[in-house]
């Protein structure tokens, strides 16, 4: 990872840059935050006279990999292709789940922005596999990867579950947990221009490991 100032650097060529997001900031611009991450990239790109061109996007709460591009015409490769790119997650949630599993729904939105399952199939089809990683009294640690890219659907999916994303504050329970425990960890992708594999891996975050070092599970 390279350092430079605000962001941090996964990887960058002439036609891509990756690069981790925090918990806690847009991916884009919005009125109610002051700092996002298009504008630090924008500003990193802007002063090597590149442009930058927003492939995908996470959740303001959700931290890990976010890949933009530099030219329209590798924005909208990528976007075209995006179903063939990989991408997996790592939750930590309250309770316990089965070793592994899949949860499929519908999902709507509401006027205020909040997303629900539905049975109604007018609604964007949702699919989401999960495998335990490892668990304690109270929490469990998952490996996720997900078929369909909806919005807030590992959160919705696991509050549908009955375990609720650890510091999920729109969907979860409160927990005194500041930032939300759900990490963007890998992608891997097929470069639209060098056709070079792309293996990006972040690993787990040591925060998320920090609850699992108690015995009661509950440390913060």
């Amino acid at each position: 990872m390279k350092k430079n100032n605000k962001l941090d650097i996964l990887y960058e060529d002439k036609y891509l840059i990756i690069v981790y997001k925090k918990s806690g900031i847009p991916t884009i611009k919005s009125d109610k935050y002051k700092d996002n991450l298009y504008s630090m990239v924008y500003e990193y790109l802007h002063k090597k006279n590149q442009k930058v061109f927003v492939v995908h996007r996470l959740d303001k709460d959700t931290c890990g990999i976010i890949v933009f591009a530099k030219t329209e015409k590798v924005k909208n490769n990528l976007q075209d292709n995006w179903e063939s790119v990989k991408r997996n997650y790592i939750a930590i949630v309250h309770g316990n789940t089965k070793v592994r599993g899949q949860i499929k729904s519908y999902l709507k939105e509401t006027k205020t922005l909040y997303t629900y399952s539905t049975n109604d199939k007018n609604g964007k089809l949702a699919i989401t596999n999960y495998a335990k990683i490892k668990s304690n009294n109270n929490y469990t640690m998952l490996n996720i990867d997900i078929e369909t890219g909806r919005k807030n659907q590992i959160r919705v999916h696991m509050k549908n579950n009955n375990t609720p994303i650890v510091g999920d504050k729109k969907y979860g329970i409160k927990d005194g947990y500041r930032n939300m425990l759900l990490v963007a960890n890998k992608i891997n992708f097929i470069h639209p221009i060098t056709r070079e594999n792309i293996n990006i891996d972040i690993g787990i975050p040591d925060n998320f490991n920090d609850i699992f070092r108690s015995k009661d599970g509950k440390s913060k």
